[in-house]
């Protein structure tokens, strides 16, 4: 008589992630795409406003070392109602840095789902996926997914020549035309 093996156990591999309000909706983003978190009012001498800005969730530029980085209102991103946001992330990999109203807690997902069949437009490169936490599902942003190449050519475009010079050399872009 044989016995059959005992069931191999994997362990669970977690993530760690951040959970955050944006006009009293909850999300998550991994700790990990995170390099800083400010508060407003430490950036607002770094911040710099734009004249005219050609998207409306991006009214604000911050100048980090030799890098300009575009504030994104969360609100104005995922459509919900504006509220004056308290923190900015400032999101590693990217030139985006984004405004929140809070952090919620620190937690770690275990289970990242993938996004169901309704998430059909640009909200497909918003999340990662969901996931659930207490009973509660959570969408996971994808800090990619902020602003996309067109939209910061776009904005590129619209920034005196100089700084845009300095930030195409510095990531290996080409010059908007």
């Amino acid at each position: 008589m044989r016995l059959a093996a005992p069931p191999k156990h994997r362990p669970v591999r977690s993530e760690q992630i951040i959970l955050f309000r944006v006009s009293g909706q909850l999300f998550a983003v991994s700790s990990a795409s995170v390099q800083e978190v400010r508060s407003v009012d430490s950036l607002a001498g770094a911040a710099a406003e734009i004249a005219s800005p050609v998207l409306k969730k991006v009214k604000h530029i911050v100048r980090r070392g030799d890098k300009s980085l575009y504030v994104v209102n969360g609100a104005m991103h995922f459509g919900l109602p504006l509220t004056p946001g308290s923190l900015v992330f400032i999101l590693r990999r990217t030139r985006t840095a984004l405004l929140i109203d809070g952090i919620d807690k620190m937690s770690a997902m275990t289970m990242l789902q993938a996004l169901p069949q309704a998430f059909c437009h640009e909200e497909r490169q918003w999340y990662r996926g969901l996931t659930a936490l207490d009973q509660t599902v959570v969408p996971v942003v994808n800090p990619e997914g902020f602003l996309t190449p067109e939209e910061l050519a776009l904005l590129d475009a619209s920034m005196p020549h100089a700084e845009v010079l300095a930030d195409a050399a510095e990531n290996g872009t080409e010059l908007p035309q």
